[in-house]
């Protein structure tokens, strides 16, 4: 062959090897010298019009490239054959398949080693002919083995646990392949140029080599997972261009699109997303950085402070697991200002920023690649500018500047998704972190901080100010980019403007101090904000729990003037934020433009010579483009952590204390000294106030101590006054977490009387017991909680009078099964808070507290004979017992020795007692309501209903109209304009590009030049102010839809029936106004903002580029179908991903709520860490919806963003075919326009997933807002003024059900009861007892028949007018936070006067006037810092001021104790003598005296006369008589 010989001439354009090295590489690759030797020679390969690159390039750096990549990377891979970890996995197909590919490379290379030689050596050759690359490349691959190295890296990827394929081999294939391209067409081209194919043998290895990295590269892209695994979570059997494109996600995708998505649909999260791992490694961070901040801080106050001890105070109490944030108290009060001070303070940062930071370094690696490649594109824009103006430049510069343009784009959408991904899954997991570790914080949180920090505000941390934590840990290396971003631009520009830059620059400084002051305004008007939605939330938990309050006592309007005032305030400083932010985006929208000008000015103004090109202008232009963004989102990013720096000032603390509930008040408990021997039986008495519970909250650790200290030596097992039941099973509720022993199981039932409930229940044990035990009368919730207790099998008891709640009959079984001599916890220790005298005899000990200390402590016979505070007592209250219970200490003791009398299965008559929550039971008590159940499941609670159809078009006609027609409008027109005048502003400058080939070589004319930059400026103003009119419209219009939205659902709220609120969780309502009014007040307005700013950039960017090359109009339509197509599949999956991620989130809120109103009882069984798991649980069901969400945002990114960068390409692909006819102005215009909507293109589609997930929020509120409500308030029949005067009641045939398909609860009630007559009402379990009281309120309402008051039909006049005139003193008496003189006169209708008489005569006024504030003594929420019996009398405060002529008793004085009793029962026969009194019965003994008694049964009426002759009947009532041990020669004596 004539070209196997070298000469040393032929190499001369290989001048960077050394002669020899390259010397004989025509033999194989220098074909090309079909072109001219002498141009090949001495001209660079860039000026040529065939795209070819030098040989020596060709053979040496690219075979070297990938090779050195390999190696580069070969110690971090190779260290996994090494560790030895875990057991390598099964080998398969793919696997051999890979190795055997790399093998057969292997092979090739040896073999063209061997050619080489066999030529160079041979026989028929001389020595030494060919070029010393030909023996170089295959040695590297043989010497140093690099194929086996690939061999190695596929058996680490094997080995290494839970990896599927290796990213590392996959690039490098890729790379591989991509260098290979281009010997592979230099050869192709040369053949086909010659008409022969030289050199065979090589000729075919080289083929053979490609085709063999084409298999593997493909092989590289396919994940080595067993089918199992990639089906529990796709992800984890993912191949890497698998995860980098997300494909692993398309299953979902298509999931979503095909039906609507269930939470059974979604995958099992990875271990590492789990909230137990995040959380523990969370944990363990934050322990040593919160001590490191207490050495600080205590380092720091011994500087300040050198004279006093500087060492943190010692923990008392239960708080020793510390989340010690900023700042606690109650905002706004000095002293708690002061506080703030003496925490430590600022580790939280660097908790989250220790915990993650392997996640922040990656994305900040990816952020940092996508910044730098962002600047390459103006580059190469500018290279394509100067090829449109260069006619002579070849063809294929132009293409080639096409593909790097896409290219540039697709790695920068490449590394930005893979930043998103990590940083949008650490916000995820910084907000799982703070969720999971606040949780904790509550289980072990003191008293004291807890009634600090309401309910209402840890709800809020949950919800609303945990996802602010997640958006600032999203964006956080924004912090870092945005200046480094300004920083590149700036130097890139000055190489394009020189110094007129410092121009634009002085105008960004000049922009420091007014983001500084509108950062500080934010700040504070921030603060004020997140105070009013805490005040809010505060008050609407403490509405809806105290809802049948409101309702009877019809209060709601009173309620709902203070809601709406805090809600006027917060609307108040909202308004002023969105001014301030109409402002910031005037601002900051401004910058760029202000900047562009700045700089475009002063350049031309500077000297005549300035001229500015199409080059300079639109590479300054992209540039500026770029300059956007980070200036945008700084101000942005600075809001975002004004929030997030207010939260982490508003979580709880953790601070010493007494015994005392608060600080700085007296002690509750003085000078207690306690002894109890094991297994002993200790009784606790003492009046109303005595201190009796807070001495077991004491116990409990729920109290501080000042001095002393609480020792237990054993488990704990705690029966609260107010039982505490969870919505789970019956039998959960009982085993409590432990391990279910039927017979031990079966016993408890028995000897807790809960065998006969169990035969009511439609699942028995399995029975689901709703929200706060709905569907179970009070004493049935305290037998379950006294039974959690006795299963437990714990050392020391705790009960806190939980004999209270149960009919006397019921209280002897529980006493001598359970708690006495001879029960089940005999040989337990037992302290016993009771007011049943007839216990004490059977003790062994007995305390007597007076006024919060012990007064007494001994036996019952010791403490009798010393004829003290305990005998006084007793002569005070043990006739009374006495009395109701016949011979009760007879009775006890014969029943102790074994002569029992057995609890009646069928005849459970246990009174049917209210809950102990405010959310009555009455409804689920009933007996059609339990058929009802029986038939529909055990379940009270319907799942929360996820909507699964697409949001209807009328929820955002709804929104609108609630923003106002006429504010919508006008902002979308202003908008608009804005849009035409960044337009305009762009043709504009095009146009002024012209002129530096019009005036080219001549004087630039000042007046010229002046316009230029006038109406430039211009436009760029224009463009700030018509954003900044838009956004203020925006700003009046979304308060306004707020105020609108959240009045419409609290007045709906407060007016649907009780039904509502007995069969609908109260985490669901509540997050209806925490979530769902936060995305109403701060989401949806900036989403609706953002899609018509991304909407009107798309349309405008495509009718530029269409402008200026009319045919891409073609490419739109295609690419359109795609976008519409992609777009689709993507929202419907989203929207159901967030609706599942709502849905699942109420249960944590929920469950949260549950725990704060259990926590005594939680700590007490030392069952912390089983609500731990389930918390975690409950949070991990939520991430299960949040992942995916955040990585459909990515799927759809990528793609998207690939559509964009096609849009890139043919732009610029259009410009190079028609860039004869086109202006270099207009394709600068047109290629810079399209650079930009990539994003655009990503944010339109987002934005309008992010409006349609956003507007469920008004779905949401506006479904509560449609709820069937009561009747009116008021109604145009008004009754007389004195109505009702006489007080007579008359039932005509009054039937009722609680809902139209159930049976009736009241079946046919006719009785007429005259004015003053005190009416006693009893009856067994679902008798309808309590149903009656609600028909006279109409809770309920009739089906049939009508009640008569005083003549008038109650169902013709209003609600409020009929509750108004009635007055009822509940069992359970609810109080709200506020002061006392709220919580007895919310309408301040009376004067502290009469207010203190009412006082008087419910035998609080001492109490009162010996408080600091007096009436103004603020009353904590629920009413903790008062006593049970306080509460009550509280009531009974209540009902002296209404002065009604109709009281009724619903089991008023069935949870207190005797004193309370006797005070209440004096006050109601002396100051209601003139009145109706409708007594519903629990201690028969208090209605013996009533004119008449009602026996009620299945809904009827079965017998109602006065006591005595119903008595004489011996039929019901005399039945329930002999059971409670009363003779019927008692009752004659009363």
């Amino acid at each position: 062959m004539p070209w196997t010989t070298c000469t040393k001439k032929t190499c001369v354009s290989c001048r960077c090897f050394s002669d020899n090295f390259c010397c004989g590489m025509d033999q194989w690759t220098m074909i090309t010298d079909y072109q001219s030797m002498d141009r090949k020679m001495n001209a660079s390969f860039l000026d040529t019009a065939e795209p070819d690159l030098p040989v020596c390039l060709e053979q040496t750096v690219l075979v070297w490239l990938p090779l050195g990549f390999l190696w580069l990377c070969g110690p971090w891979h190779l260290t996994a054959l090494f560790r030895g970890r875990g057991k390598p996995s099964q080998v398969s197909r793919l696997y051999l398949s890979k190795q055997l590919v790399a093998g057969l490379l292997f092979i090739i290379a040896i073999a063209g080693l061997a050619l080489t030689l066999g030529e160079d050596y041979g026989a028929s050759s001389g020595a030494g002919s060919h070029a010393l690359v030909f023996y170089v490349n295959p040695i590297i691959y043989f010497l140093l083995s690099v194929q086996m190295l690939v061999v190695l890296y596929q058996e680490g990827v094997r080995r290494r646990e839970g990896a599927v394929d290796s990213s590392t081999l996959f690039l490098f294939w890729l790379l591989l392949v991509c260098c290979d391209v281009f010997p592979f067409q230099t050869i192709l081209r040369a053949a086909l140029r010659l008409g022969e194919v030289p050199d065979i043998p090589r000729y075919s290895l080289f083929y053979a080599s490609f085709a063999l990295e084409l298999v593997g590269l493909v092989l590289s892209a396919l994940a080595d997972v067993p089918r199992e695994a990639a089906e529990v979570n796709p992800e984890a059997g993912a191949a890497f261009l698998s995860r980098i494109t997300f494909n692993w996600f398309n299953s979902m995708v298509v999931n979503g699109y095909k039906r609507p998505l269930v939470q059974e649909d979604l995958w099992e999260l990875k271990e590492a997303d789990s909230t137990s791992q995040i959380h523990r490694h969370f944990h363990s961070h934050m322990e040593s950085q919160l001590g490191a901040a207490r050495l600080r801080y205590a380092k720091k106050k011994s500087e300040a402070k050198p004279a006093k001890d500087p060492r943190p105070a010692k923990q008392n109490g239960v708080s020793q697991d510390v989340l010690m944030m900023d700042k606690k108290g109650k905002k706004g009060k000095e002293e708690k200002v002061k506080e703030e001070e003496n925490y430590p303070q600022g580790w939280l940062i660097f908790t989250i920023f220790k915990c993650f930071k392997r996640t922040l370094i990656e994305s900040a690696f990816f952020k940092l690649l996508q910044d730098l490649l962002a600047f390459v594109s103006p580059q190469l824009l500018k290279l394509m500018i100067s090829f449109t103006k260069n006619e002579e430049a070849p063809d294929w510069h132009g293409y080639m500047y096409s593909v790097l343009l896409v290219l540039v784009a697709v790695l920068q959408s490449v590394f930005l998704q893979q930043y998103f991904q990590r940083c949008f899954v650490l916000g995820m997991k910084v907000r799982t972190s703070i969720m999971a570790a606040v949780y904790k914080k509550a289980l072990v949180v003191s008293n004291s901080s807890r009634k600090e920090t309401t309910v209402g505000e840890t709800v809020n941390l949950m919800s609303a100010d945990a996802q602010r934590f997640n958006d600032i840990f999203s964006f956080i290396h924004l912090l870092w980019s945005c200046p480094l971003q300004i920083l590149l631009a700036i130097v890139f520009l000055w190489l394009e403007l020189g110094p007129s830059v410092l121009a634009g620059l002085a105008v960004m400084v000049l922009m420091v101090p007014i983001n500084g002051f509108l950062a500080t305004k934010a700040r504070k008007l921030q603060i004020k904000n997140m105070e009013h939605k805490d005040k809010r939330l505060k008050i609407m938990n403490e509405i809806l729990n105290g809802m049948k309050i409101l309702k009877l006592f019809a209060w709601e309007p009173s309620f709902q003037t203070q809601v709406e005032g805090i809600r006027g305030q917060e609307l108040q400083v909202m308004r002023k934020f969105a001014y301030l932010n109409s402002f910031s985006t005037f601002i900051f929208y401004c910058a760029p433009s202000l900047v562009s000008l700045a700089t475009f000015g002063v350049f031309v103004a500077v000297s005549s010579e300035n001229v500015l090109d199409a080059e300079k202008a639109f590479t300054s232009i992209a540039l500026f483009n770029i300059l956007r963004f980070p200036l945008t989102m700084l101000p942005m990013l600075i809001a975002i952590m004004v929030q997030v720096s207010t939260e982490t000032h508003t979580a709880v603390s953790i601070c010493d204390g007494t015994f005392t509930w608060e600080k700085e008040v007296d002690p509750v408990l003085k000078n207690i000294s306690l002894d109890v021997g094991r297994g002993k039986l200790v009784a606790v008495v003492g009046a109303v106030g005595s201190g009796k519970s807070s001495l077991i909250s004491a116990i409990l650790g729920e109290l501080h101590s000042v001095k002393g200290f609480v020792n237990l030596q054993g488990s704990v097992a705690y029966v609260p006054q107010q039982a505490w039941i969870q919505n789970a099973t019956l039998r959960d509720n009982i085993l409590f977490g432990g391990p279910h022993d039927s017979d031990r199981f079966q016993g408890v039932l028995d000897a807790c009387a809960l065998g006969p409930d169990l035969e009511l229940l439609p699942g028995r044990d399995l029975t689901e017991i709703g929200e706060k035990g709905i569907n179970l009368s009070g004493g049935q919730k305290q037998r379950i909680s006294l039974a959690r207790a006795a299963y437990s099998h714990s050392d020391i008891y705790l009960l806190d009078d939980p004999l209270s709640a149960v009919d006397s009959h019921v209280g002897k079984h529980l006493f001598r099964e359970v708690i006495g001599p001879k029960g089940l916890l005999k040989d337990k220790t037992r302290i016993l808070v009771t007011h049943g005298v007839s216990f004490l005899p059977y003790v062994d000990e007995i305390v007597v507290l007076v006024e919060g200390a012990v007064s007494e402590v001994g036996s019952y016979q010791s403490l009798r004979a010393t004829k003290g505070a305990f005998s006084e007592f007793l002569d005070t209250y043990a006739k009374e017992e006495n009395r109701e219970q016949g011979p009760a200490a007879g009775a006890v003791g014969v029943e102790v020795e074994g002569e029992e009398e057995e609890v009646s299965g069928g005849e459970d008559l246990q009174a049917d007692c209210a809950p102990e929550d405010v959310v009555t039971g009455t409804l689920k008590r009933e007996g059609s309501i339990r058929r009802s159940l029986r038939s529909q499941g055990s379940d009270p609670h319907k799942k929360s209903l996820t909507h699964t159809q697409p949001v209807k078009f009328s929820m955002y006609l709804q929104y609108l109209r609630a923003v106002g027609w006429g504010y919508s409008s006008m902002m979308f027109l202003m908008y608009l304009v804005q849009n035409v005048a960044f337009i305009g502003q762009n043709l504009w400058l095009s146009d002024w590009t012209t002129d530096s080939v019009d005036y080219f070589n001549m004087t630039y004319p000042a007046s010229k030049r002046d316009t230029r930059v006038g109406v430039f400026g211009a436009l760029g103003v224009a463009q700030g102010l018509f954003v900044f009119l838009g956004t203020l419209f925006m700003a009046e219009g979304s308060v306004l839809a707020s105020s609108i939205l959240h009045s419409r659902l609290l007045h709906t709220i407060l007016r649907v029936p009780m039904v509502f609120f007995d069969t609908t969780p109260t985490g669901r309502v509540v997050n209806r106004f925490a979530k769902d009014i936060f995305t109403v007040d701060e989401a949806l307005p900036q989403c609706f903002r953002s899609w018509i700013l991304c909407l009107l950039g798309v349309v405008g960017t495509l009718f530029v580029i269409c402008l200026t090359t009319p045919t891409f109009a073609v490419v739109i339509i295609p690419l359109a179908v795609v976008y519409y197509f992609v777009q689709r599949f993507y929202v419907g999956t989203s929207r159901q991903l967030r609706r599942l991620d709502s849905v699942s989130r109420s249960p944590i809120y929920s469950h949260f709520g549950e725990t704060v109103a259990g926590l005594s009882v939680i700590r007490a069984y030392g069952h912390q860490e089983r609500f731990l798991k389930h918390n975690e649980t409950t949070m991990d069901e939520n991430i299960k919806s949040v992942y995916p969400w955040i990585v459909s945002n990515r799927w759809l990114a990528i793609r998207l963003e690939f559509l964009g960068n096609l849009v890139v390409f043919f732009s610029a692909l259009f410009a190079v075919i028609a860039r004869k006819k086109l202006d270099s102005g207009l394709v600068g215009l047109s290629i810079s326009y399209s650079l930009n909507v990539t994003q655009t293109l990503n944010w339109l589609v987002r934005m309008t997933s992010e409006l349609e997930t956003n507007i469920v929020a008004v779905e949401r509120v506006s479904e509560y807002s449609e709820l069937q409500t009561e009747a009116e308030w008021a109604s145009e029949t008004q009754p007389p003024g004195t109505w009702p005067d006489a007080g007579r009641l008359q039932f005509d045939n009054y039937k009722v059900r609680y809902r139209p398909e159930l049976d009736l609860v009241l079946n046919g009630i006719s009785c007429d009861i005259s004015s003053t007559e005190k009416i006693g009402i009893v009856g067994r379990t679902g008798a309808g007892k309590s149903s009656l009281t609600n028909c006279l309120f109409r809770i309920i309402e009739a089906a049939e028949g009508r009640i008569l008051i005083d003549g008038i039909d109650i169902s013709k006049i209003g609600l409020h007018d009929l509750r108004n005139r009635l007055t009822i003193i509940p069992q359970d008496p609810v109080l709200f936070s506020g002061s006392l003189r709220m919580n007895l006169d919310p309408f301040e209708n009376f004067s502290d006067q009469e207010i203190w008489i009412a006082l008087e005569l419910s035998h609080l006024k001492e109490y009162v006037a010996g408080l600091e504030k007096g009436l103004q003594y603020e009353v904590s929420e629920g009413g903790e810092n008062l006593s049970v019996g306080q509460r009550q009398l509280l009531c009974l405060g209540r009902a002296l001021l209404r002065k009604s002529r109709i009281l009724i008793l619903d089991e008023a004085t069935a949870a207190v104790d005797l004193e309370t009793d006797d005070l209440i029962q004096t006050t109601i026969r002396k100051e209601f003598s003139h009145c109706t009194v409708l007594t519903i019965a629990h201690r028969l003994q208090s209605i013996m005296d009533s004119s008449r008694v009602m026996v009620l049964d299945a809904g009827r009426i079965v017998e109602f006369d006065s006591p005595e002759n119903l008595l004489e009947k011996q039929g019901y009532f005399y039945a329930m008589t002999k059971d409670a041990g009363i003779t019927t020669g008692e009752a004659t004596a009363l």
